[in-house]
């Protein structure tokens, strides 16, 4: 487990672009994501997460790199998950929730999406219902 609970990943330094965006990987987005969801209802933190993801691309000059399946998705999969085990422990819901920090073929998005839809245009500039069902593991 990276050490991603730390001051340098907050809210903060995502939306005023002084995040590391070298560290910025995959455990850091889902951090942050839970840390919005910890402190606004659903439909602001999803907002907002998206709206600072696509500000730090278009600094970066990298703006294609974000995809908005997949930032919804797993906003929608986190709070879903805050609901069944409500913790303010981000330790606790990573341990328990180990699935969304599967990376390659194994990761959780693929028992959802299919690659063709996930890497689609249609798919990275707007939110797609999956296209499989869920295989459970």
């Amino acid at each position: 487990m990276n050490a991603v609970a730390t001051p340098q990943v907050s809210i903060e330094a995502l939306e005023d672009g002084t995040l590391d965006a070298e560290g910025f990987d995959h455990e850091a987005h889902i951090y942050v994501a839970w840390l919005y969801l910890q402190r606004f209802p659903l439909h602001e933190a999803t907002a907002r997460f998206i709206t600072a993801l696509k500000h730090l691309t278009q600094k970066l000059g990298i703006p294609g790199k974000y995809h908005e399946t997949i930032s919804w998705f797993f906003m929608l999969l986190i709070a879903e998950r805050r609901s069944v085990q409500k913790s303010d422990d981000w330790h606790s819901f990573y341990r328990n929730h180990a699935d969304l920090f599967v990376r390659g073929d194994d990761n959780i998005l693929n028992r959802y999406y299919s690659s063709e839809l996930l890497g689609s245009d249609r798919a990275r500039q707007a939110f797609m219902l999956p296209d499989k069902l869920a295989q459970k593991k």
